[in-house]
């Protein structure tokens, strides 16, 4: 069919991307939580206390540094590289491919691992194949998608957890599957979701040029987002590793086997929840330019939240002051991707730029499980959740301090 022509009063934006792809971008990033999710969150902990016992804490808390360092390496080396072959015409979709292979083969040396150390090893390579796919994929995002789409765009991330949580759940509650074929239905998941995006052809949106001024003033906003994203992900690292055990803390008369299986169903609610508030948010925000006080307001429910699972005293409490956590936390880091895209001072170093801001989620994943080492014991987490609500509320006043967004 004939496209009708642009009524001459109208000047449409060439950059704006259609609704399908911000869509099969959503379902590729969908697909690179899926490949580190369940697997971290309900998975690992299983294989953890069947290969450990009773050193499950120490295994899983040296699996949680060995992997924030190669995490953190490879984000960067991989949005580097990608960054060279954008520069030079080839894109960023082969990393990705890539990324997604590498993946598969890190997936089959944790099924087999039948020690610590194996178990060790084997995490640390699934972080630097996982980061191949994640470090070139939003990169692509910055490219891409111009500024004014990029909070609908974000908020459209925030399907990924509750997708990722229901492949958890569903695995988990799949008693009769063995570790091998659990892992072969993330990898068929995490396929299924990034070929579309695959498929598609690059399409930059137009270079800004160089701004001596804005590029400053860029680098000034861009630090303030960097530290107020790592007060933020210091809980969500920290809950992450430790959920499932702070919640058998909480509910001691439970049998951990039913605390697993509910910790499925309780995952797929709280990352449920944030996501229409996000896309609705990240709508907004769009069209205002207001986003700070919108991501404000997501750190303060977030630090709510930490607040009630202090003083939780059963499962129920637990899970419902988790559930406002998450909400907080998800919308958070979903207007914050789009945020933070829009400070990067340089066009040539995206991935780069953002693999040092994904600093902010590795960085955490160092010093979560050490403050959760250092103040919880394995039935209380009491002290540890208001020192995170503390962190998350620093957060979300650093991000008000940003200069060139409102």
């Amino acid at each position: 069919m004939a496209r009708l022509p642009a009524s001459p009063h109208t000047a449409p934006n060439p950059d704006l991307r259609s609704t399908g792809f911000l869509l099969i971008f959503a379902l590729a990033y969908v697909g690179g939580v899926v490949a580190y999710l369940p697997l971290l969150t309900l998975l690992l902990p299983i294989k953890v206390q069947a290969v450990a016992g009773l050193r499950r804490l120490d295994v899983l808390t040296a699996i949680a540094i060995g992997g924030a360092v190669a995490a953190s390496l490879s984000n960067v080396l991989f949005g580097y590289l990608s960054d060279r072959s954008h520069t030079r015409g080839g894109g960023r979709r082969g990393w990705l491919a890539g990324g997604v292979v590498g993946t598969a083969v890190a997936y089959g040396a944790i099924a087999v691992a039948a020690t610590p150390t194996a178990l060790i090893l084997s995490v640390i390579g699934f972080q630097v194949a996982v980061n191949a796919v994640l470090a070139p994929m939003l990169a692509m995002m910055a490219d891409e998608v111009p500024d004014t789409q990029k909070g609908v765009a974000g908020g459209l991330l925030a399907m990924a957890n509750p997708v990722a949580s229901t492949v958890a759940a569903i695995l988990v509650g799949a008693a009769s599957l063995g570790d091998v074929t659990r892992l072969a239905v993330v990898l068929t998941v995490v396929a299924g979701c990034t070929i579309p995006l695959l498929l598609t052809r690059a399409r930059p949106i137009a270079d800004r040029g160089h701004e001596p001024e804005r590029a400053a003033v860029s680098r000034h906003d861009l630090m303030l987002a960097w530290v107020a994203r790592l007060f933020v992900q210091v809980a969500g690292s920290a809950l992450f590793v430790y959920l499932l055990y702070y919640l058998e803390s909480v509910a001691p008369s439970i049998p951990p086997a039913t605390i697993a299986a509910r910790m499925g169903m309780v995952m797929i609610v709280a990352y449920t929840l944030p996501l229409p508030i996000a896309v609705l948010v990240g709508r907004l925000a769009d069209r205002s330019g207001r986003i700070k006080p919108f991501l404000f307001a997501a750190a303060l429910v977030a630090a709510a939240g930490l607040v009630g699972m202090a003083f939780a005293d059963d499962f129920t409490s637990g899970a419902a002051a988790f559930c406002v956590y998450a909400t907080g936390e998800s919308v958070f880091l979903a207007l914050h991707a789009g945020f933070a895209m829009q400070l990067l001072p340089d066009s040539r170093h995206r991935g780069r730029d953002l693999g040092l801001l994904n600093l902010t989620n590795t960085l955490p994943a160092l010093l979560g499980p050490t403050l959760t080492w250092a103040l919880a014991t394995p039935t209380d987490y009491d002290a540890v959740m208001l020192v995170l609500a503390a962190l998350t509320l620093c957060g979300g006043l650093t991000i008000l301090a940003a200069r060139r967004r409102r």
